[in-house]
């Protein structure tokens, strides 16, 4: 199994927050939260202690005791600042100690610890018992400067985690205590990763700190006899953010129809795809049927008409063999005159057919048409498909039923 720990304090919508931990909201619409289990869920902070959640009690939220905690131990440096920014005529940057509380830099760090995963994790007890020993060690080597406010236990989720929220801090150069991560962590004798290099993103003291926890957590956990992968997923998982970690399970789970909704997605594309062009392959088709049926029925129909006239006059006797010759040049020429408009005519409508109005208002009907006959189609398939399937379970439960 792993053992993860989670480091953040803030993401894409600001610093983390502390009512999803202390479940300060409405669960209502936390579609990864299982209502049913909120009561399981254990949750301490350094004013009150562990709660009872059968004692029906009223508490005050973690985010109360974290606003508290900054109030009662950083209002001296907040107020001695505003004084020293006042002097320097710089009133602007001002701040409370929520302004602090709030800060990106100076507001709490949270960490979110995990055994295995929704597939193989250990009972919530073996992990409270890591957790608060991991705490209880960290207070006693680092407490002077590290201040654990609350932590919680999810049990309501799909795998069980704890969250973890702390402050670094220690005094200024002006001798007030403040929160101040790096400068806190030299205080306790925590040296850079690499001490030839100066600090920065990459060669920091909290890289250090980390990798100390890490270490404490593996032997914590080695005297509860958890078999645990020596290189566990520490530090984010890619860095994710807090919430992108509590939904990570989650998402897993909706992998396989992520899938499948692709795999659909794709058919339903083709099948669009194949309407298109028969829709194209049609109209034209269509283009040549109007074409065609406008000769058969207009005009070689008229060319009909007139010869059987002609053959009626020229049956007559009355007739001088001399005029009936005028007469069939006549009729000739008017047989010509109607192939040769045809030609004009024929050209005529193939443009109209073609116009891009025109075009795209019959082809949209003969799309939704096929549309129509695809999805039948696709029905009937389905339909049948799920038949054979059913049929198949049948059979190979009457064939378990016989060898029984």
């Amino acid at each position: 199994m792993k053992l993860t720990r989670h480091n953040g304090r803030s993401g894409s919508k600001g610093t983390y927050s502390s009512v999803h931990n202390d479940r300060n909201f409405n669960i209502e619409n936390a579609e990864h939260i299982d209502a049913e289990k909120v009561r399981e869920n254990i949750y301490w902070d350094c004013y009150q202690g562990f709660r009872d959640n059968d004692s029906g009690k009223e508490y005050v939220s973690f985010e109360d005791v974290e606003i508290l905690f900054y109030a009662k131990n950083y209002l001296d440096f907040v107020e001695n600042q505003n004084e020293r920014n006042e002097k320097n005529r710089h009133p602007e940057r001002n701040r409370s100690t929520e302004d602090i509380y709030k800060n990106k830099r100076t507001c709490p760090e949270e960490s979110i610890l995990q055994i295995g995963n929704m597939d193989n994790t250990v009972p919530a007890e073996v992990l409270v018992n890591v957790a608060t020993d991991f705490f209880a060690e960290l207070d006693r080597r680092y407490g002077s400067c590290l201040h654990i406010l609350d932590w919680a236990l999810h049990m309501d989720e799909t795998t069980p985690h704890i969250h973890e929220r702390h402050v670094f801090d220690c005094e200024n150069k002006y001798g007030e205590i403040c929160p101040q991560q790096e400068k806190a962590l030299e205080k306790l004798g925590i040296e850079l990763p690499n001490p030839e290099k100066p600090s920065g993103k990459n060669n920091n003291r909290k890289m250090t700190f980390d990798a100390e926890c890490r270490n404490l957590l593996m032997d914590i956990s080695e005297k509860y006899r958890l078999d645990l992968d020596r290189e566990p997923e520490y530090g984010g998982r890619a860095y994710m953010e807090k919430q992108e970690y509590i939904l990570n399970a989650q998402k897993q789970k909706l992998e396989a129809t992520n899938e499948a909704l692709k795999e659909a997605t794709i058919k339903l594309s083709d099948i669009e795809t194949l309407v298109d062009r028969v829709s194209d392959v049609a109209y034209e088709k269509a283009c040549e049927v109007v074409t065609e049926t406008v000769r058969d029925e207009v005009i070689n129909r008229n060319i009909d008409l007139i010869k059987v006239y002609g053959n009626e006059i020229l049956k007559d006797k009355k007739i001088p063999n001399k005029e009936k010759n005028i007469i069939k040049k006549h009729l000739s020429k008017i047989i010509t005159d109607i192939k040769n408009s045809a030609k004009e005519i024929f050209q005529n409508i193939s443009r109209k057919l073609k116009e891009p109005l025109v075009r795209e208002t019959n082809k949209t009907e003969i799309r939704n048409e096929t549309r129509k006959s695809v999805k039948e189609l696709l029905l009937e398939k389905a339909k049948s498909d799920a038949e054979a399937y059913n049929a198949s379970i049948r059979n190979k439960k009457r064939e378990k039923e016989i060898e029984i």
